[in-house]
Order: C-alpha cells, then structure tokens, then sequence
C-alpha cells in the first residue's frame, strides 16, 4: 500500500473537530507513543531514511471498545506536488521492548521519541471504489496541534497520485484550513530543532 498524507499546523482544534464530526465518520479516540530507530553509525546496515518506528498505540473506538498494539513501520519517502508519499511496510510485534532489543543488538538506536494523542475520523469517498480519507486531529507534546489527512492508495502511479492530492486539498478546503498551514517538515524534524 501506499500512503498519500499531508498535515496541517493548527492555532486552535476546536472549529475543526467540530467541521470533522460533521463530514466524517468518528473512529477512535488514541494515545500514541513513537520511537524512531536509526543506524548507531555511519555506514552501518541499510536502513530506510525515516528509521524503523516502533509505535505503542492504545485508545477507544466509537463503540466503546478498547484497543491496544505495537505497530512497526518503516516507509519509504517522498513529496510530490505538495503531498507525501509513502511506500510503508508495517507489521505488529507482541512485546515492543523485545523488539527494541533486538533493533539495539543490530546496530540501531533510538533516535527521536514522538508523543502525540487525539482523535481519529474517516472521510467517506464521492466516488465509489476510492479508498476513505482518515483524518487524524493529534496533540503532538512539544509541537501543538496538528491535522493529519491521509488516503492508503493501492499505487503510487501519477493519475493516483493527482487525484489523492486533489480529494486532501478540496477536504482542507471544506474544513477551513489555509493550504499556508500545510507542514511540510516531518515531526521528528521539527522535533529535534525543538530539543536543540
């Protein structure tokens, strides 16, 4: 899968929490706790530009239920015509601290630490046959409030592409949100120029 995201940087999340409740369907409520995992030398193993990240998530969905996962993922990427895409690779592990052991006995370390929580909605398509926007409204400690859109397309080929681009721009658009909002940085960017 691909993934096809842009985010936004918020001054206040109340007016789009409630513009979102009106055009998506609530998800989930979530609490999530990132550390990003890269290479202890130069030269060392092959490791995507982004690192290996090891997410703890939990949180309750609409229906009350809880959840709780360790979700690994490490992507591939690149911005195209204003919008990221990513090849992501992810996969759960049972025990994250086993697995950051491991990623430690291989030559990595733990880079950048990320916490973020909010709530989640999906965006339903025009057109049938198009995937769900999912729209993410995080508290990212240290950085603010923050949109996150995103589209899991089934390629990254360019008519995909264009239309996942326009299909973000036209939901910034219905959610009052200024394309000048738009943060092109990473968090883990913005993260470490926060800690320097």
């Amino acid at each position: 899968m691909v993934e096809i995201e842009l985010k936004a940087r918020l001054d206040d999340y109340a007016p789009v929490k409630e513009r979102l409740s009106r055009v998506g369907d609530y998800c989930r409520s979530y609490k999530k706790s990132d550390s990003y995992w890269l290479p202890a030398r130069a030269g060392g193993m092959s490791v995507p530009p982004s690192g290996v990240r090891v997410r703890r998530e939990s949180g309750i969905d609409a229906d009350g239920a809880a959840r709780e996962s360790v979700l690994v993922t490490y992507k591939i990427k690149e911005i195209s015509g204003g919008v990221e895409v990513n090849h992501e690779c992810e996969f759960t592990v049972s025990d994250a601290g086993l697995f950051e052991e491991l990623l430690g006995r291989l030559g990595l370390h733990r880079a950048v630490c990320k916490e973020k929580e909010g709530w989640a909605w999906t965006i339903p398509p025009r057109t049938a046959g198009q995937p769900p926007i999912l729209a993410e409204l995080s508290l990212v400690t240290g950085l603010g409030w923050f949109l996150e859109i995103e589209i899991m397309a089934a390629d990254d080929g360019e008519q995909t592409v264009k239309e996942s681009r326009a299909r973000l721009f036209a939901l910034l658009e219905k959610l009052e949100i200024p394309v000048e909002w738009i943060e092109s940085r990473p968090y883990t960017v913005m993260l470490a120029c926060v800690s320097t």
